[in-house]
C-alpha cells in the first residue's frame, strides 16, 4: 500500500510552532533589547526582508559567530560571550542578547555596548524600543526589594506583581531613561527554573514590543485629527445645504463626491495600522494575562497601568476608526440621496423636454398640411396649364372657348391631383 502523500507544508507548518523556544535564563543576567522596524510599510517589507537577514549577519560577523541561513526568520545561538535570540516578525525584527557579566551601577547604558555603534547606524530602519532588563535572584525581605524598585524607577509610574504564582517580581515604569531605554527588573527566587525565567523575560519584552506597535496607531489617530474634523464639518456643511436646498443637486453632488474621495482616501491609509493596532492590544492583554500577576506591596500592577494609561489611547483610536467609518457610511447615504434628487430633477426636464417636442411636431404636423394644401393648387395650377394646351386645339371643332374648355377640366384635374397627394401621403406615412 503506497503512504498517504503530505501536504507540502506540513512540516513547515508544524516545525513554525517550535520554531521560537523560550530561552533558558539564570540570575544574575543582564538583557539588553532592540525591535526595528522599517519605514516602509509591511506590504512593501514581505516582498523582501533580505535587508533583515544582512543587518543580523553583519552583527555576527562582528563577533566571529555562525551565520543565520539567507531565508532565516530566527535565530539563537552563542555570539562571543553573549547570547543571540534574533526574531523577524510582519513589521519588525528584534535582537535579544543575554549576559551574565551583570554591571554595578543598575542599567548601566554600556550594558547595551553589545550592539555596536557603527552596527546600530547601519540598521535598515529606525528604533521602535530598547531595553535592559536586570535579572537579580530576589532579596529575602520584600521590603528591600520594594526600597530596590522606588531607587531605579519613577515612583508614580512604578508598575510591579508577583508573576506565575511567586515564580518572579517584576517592574518597570514604562519610561525612556537617559541612555534611551526602557528599564525592566525581574527578581527570581533560587527554586524558579530557567524555564519559567525565560517565559517571563520573553513576556515582558513582547510587552514593550507590542505596546509600542499599538502606540503608533495612537500616534496616526493624533496626525489625522485635523484632517477629519475638517472632513467632518464639510460634510454636515453640504448635508445642511441638501435640507436647505441652498444649492443646485449637482453641485452639491460634486462637492460631496470630492470629499468621499478624501475620506475614502483616508480610511484607505489608515485601515492597515488600526487593524494592527487592534491585533498588538490583544497580544499585550494576552501576555499580561499570562503571567497571573498578583499585587506586590500594594504596588499597582502591569494590568492596571494599562488600564489607566494604555487603555484610553486605546479606545482613542477605535472611536477614529469608528468615527471614519460612521463619516464614509453617511457620505455614502447622503450620495444615494442626492443622486436620487439629480434622477428625479433630470426626469422632469427630460419630461418637459419630450412635453416642448409634442408640441413642435405638431406644429410641424399642421405646417405640413398648410405645405400639403400649397402643393396641391401649385400642382393643380401647372396641370391645369397643361391640360388647356393639350386641349386648346379641340376649340374649333366643339366650338367651345379656351376659357370654357380650361373652366371644364380644372376641377378634375383638382381632384385627380388631390387625390394622387393622398395616396402618396398614406404610401410615405
Amino acid at each position: 500500500m503506497a503512504p498517504i502523500a503530505d501536504h507540502p507544508l506540513r512540516y513547515a507548518l508544524t516545525g513554525e510552532l517550535h520554531a521560537r523556544p523560550f530561552p533558558n535564563v539564570s540570575a544574575p543576567q543582564v538583557v539588553a533589547y532592540v525591535a526595528i522596524k522599517q519605514a516602509g510599510d509591511a506590504a512593501a517589507r514581505d516582498r523582501d526582508r533580505s535587508e533583515d537577514v544582512a543587518h543580523l549577519t553583519r552583527l555576527l560577523k562582528h563577533y566571529g559567530a555562525p551565520l543565520p541561513d539567507a531565508d532565516a526568520t530566527h535565530y539563537y545561538g552563542a555570539m562571543g560571550k553573549y547570547w543571540l535570540k534574533w526574531e523577524q516578525h510582519t513589521e519588525f525584527v528584534t535582537y535579544t542578547a543575554f549576559s551574565e557579566d551583570l554591571s554595578a551601577r543598575p542599567f548601566d547604558p554600556a550594558e547595551f555596548d553589545v550592539f555596536p555603534d557603527h552596527w546600530l547606524d547601519s540598521t535598515p530602519g529606525q528604533r521602535l524600543t530598547s531595553a535592559l532588563l536586570r535579572l537579580m535572584p530576589s532579596p529575602e525581605n520584600p521590603d528591600q526589594t520594594k526600597a530596590t524598585l522606588r531607587e531605579w524607577f519613577v515612583p508614580e509610574s512604578l508598575a510591579a506583581a508577583e508573576v506565575l504564582d511567586g515564580a518572579a517580581v517584576v517592574a518597570t515604569d514604562f519610561r525612556i531613561d537617559p541612555g534611551g531605554h526602557m528599564r525592566f527588573a525581574v527578581f527570581v527566587p533560587g527554586d524558579t527554573g530557567v524555564r519559567r525565567v525565560g517565559r517571563i523575560i520573553q513576556r515582558l519584552l513582547e510587552i514593550e514590543t507590542y505596546k509600542t506597535m499599538s502606540m503608533l496607531g495612537f500616534a496616526l489617530t493624533r496626525e489625522i485629527s485635523p484632517k477629519v474634523g475638517e472632513m467632518d464639518r464639510q460634510l454636515s456643511d453640504l448635508m445642511g445645504k441638501m435640507s436647505a436646498q441652498e444649492l443646485r443637486a449637482e453641485t452639491t453632488l460634486d462637492s460631496l463626491l470630492d470629499v468621499s474621495v478624501e475620506l475614502e482616501a483616508t480610511v484607505a491609509k489608515t485601515s492597515f495600522r488600526f487593524a494592527g493596532t487592534a491585533a498588538y492590544k490583544a497580544i499585550v492583554y494576552q501576555r499580561i494575562e499570562a503571567l497571573r500577576e498578583a499585587r506586590f506591596e500594594g504596588i499597582q500592577g502591569f494590568g492596571e497601568f494599562m488600564m489607566r494609561r494604555y487603555e484610553p489611547a486605546m479606545r482613542t483610536v477605535v472611536s477614529m476608526e469608528t468615527r471614519l467609518q460612521r463619516m464614509a457610511a453617511r457620505a455614502l447615504r447622503a450620495s444615494d440621496l442626492l443622486r436620487t434628487r439629480v434622477d428625479v430633477e433630470r426626469s422632469a426636464q427630460n419630461q418637459a423636454i419630450l412635453e416642448s417636442m409634442d408640441k413642435r411636431a405638431d406644429l410641424q404636423l399642421r405646417l405640413q398640411h398648410t405645405v400639403e394644401g400649397l402643393s396641391v393648387v401649385a400642382i393643380s395650377y401647372y396641370a391645369v396649364s397643361l391640360a388647356g394646351y393639350l386641349l386648346y386645339p379641340l376649340t374649333e371643332v366643339t366650338g367651345l372657348s379656351k376659357g370654357l374648355l380650361t373652366a371644364i377640366v380644372t376641377l378634375p384635374v383638382v381632384l385627380l391631383v388631390w387625390a394622387a397627394v393622398r395616396r402618396v401621403r398614406r404610401k410615405l406615412g
